[in-house]
């Protein structure tokens, strides 16, 4: 099977649904830990932390997408992901696997998944029986919202 036929994400829970994001964006996958607030953001920014000395802003995924808040546990996970050059980190319920994902499985999304708009999203993959959704990570982020997170990474 050649490189372009399929595609490796990582495959994350939020709720009941589970995601992917492409292995080529995610740098790390972390244990939530002390995130510092950062004042006048919005909602779903969490702040920022420490990790291993570089600043980095945590969005809370769930409020991103207007997914009820709940408690971290100790399933709870903070992926590391590139976006725009920028690290950013998404805390997620859970982080499941790695994949490979042909492309024959993957569908274009929907107009709407789960109250998720569909512009976040680079497409549905269906798998025996599960359905993953793959995250556009470019637009999950806006770019005033990008904006905004390299000021309160240039801040700290």
């Amino acid at each position: 099977m050649s490189v372009l036929q399929s595609q490796k994400v990582i495959v994350f829970q939020l709720g009941e649904e589970e995601y992917g994001v492409g292995v080529e964006q995610v740098k790390s996958i972390e244990r939530v830990q002390t995130v510092t607030r950062v004042p006048n953001t919005a909602s779903f920014i969490k702040g920022v932390i420490n990790l291993r000395g570089v600043v980095t802003p945590i969005l809370d995924l769930r409020m991103r997408f207007n997914i009820q808040e709940r408690e971290y546990n100790n399933q709870t996970r903070v992926i590391i992901v590139t976006v725009d050059d920028m690290e950013v980190g998404l805390i997620v319920d859970a982080a499941n696997d790695v994949m490979d994902i042909n492309q024959d499985n993957i569908e274009p999304p929907p107009e709407v998944v789960g109250g998720i708009e569909a512009d976040y999203l680079n497409g549905v993959a269906k798998l025996e029986k599960r359905l993953l959704i793959l995250l556009n990570l470019n637009k999950v982020l806006s770019k005033a919202e990008l904006e905004e997170l390299k000021t309160i990474e240039a801040k700290s």
